[in-house]
Order: structure tokens, then C-alpha cells, then sequence
């Protein structure tokens, strides 16, 4: 079975329209944003909108995308920050 790239577990930051940021991971980024848009992401991101990704890292498995996600939710806001800037293109 091959994966296709929007079926690959992945875990990601949105920036909300407050400045905030939000972690999270899911299977198909681009449903899962679109559903967050749409006010049916979390309730934390539906008084937020519109929300924008700003960081994504596809792992190998649902399993590594939670692991990964528990890490990035214990980063400070500074270390997310610093994140987002390395993956950021120039």
C-alpha cells in the first residue's frame, strides 16, 4: 500500500488569528486545518480563526505523531517560535 502525502501522520502548529499557537496531529493535514477553519477543529481554535499552519512534521506512524506532538506541547512558546523560524523558507 503506498501512502499518499495527505494521508501521512502528521503532527503540526497552527497560529491562530489571537497570535496563539496551537499543537496538534492528524492523517490528513489539509481536512484537519480546513475542519479548524471551519470552527470543527478544537474547541480551542473555533473562537480563534482563522487558524494558518505554520510548522508540520510527517512521521512514520500515528504512534510517532503523538510522541512527537506530546514533546512539541512541552516546548516553551520561545522554543516553538524558534521552530516555526528554522522551517520558515528565507
Amino acid at each position: 500500500m503506498t501512502r499518499t502525502l495527505s494521508r501521512v501522520p502528521t503532527v503540526y502548529i497552527l497560529r491562530c488569528a489571537d497570535g496563539s499557537l496551537y499543537t496538534g496531529y492528524a492523517v490528513d493535514l489539509e481536512q484537519r486545518c480546513a475542519a479548524h477553519n471551519a470552527g470543527r477543529g478544537a474547541r480551542y481554535t473555533a473562537g480563534r480563526r482563522p487558524v494558518t499552519v505554520v510548522y508540520s512534521e510527517p512521521c512514520d506512524s500515528v504512534s510517532a505523531a503523538l510522541k512527537r506532538e506530546h514533546a512539541l506541547k512541552r516546548l516553551t512558546r520561545a522554543e516553538k517560535e524558534a521552530l516555526i523560524a528554522r522551517t520558515l523558507p528565507c
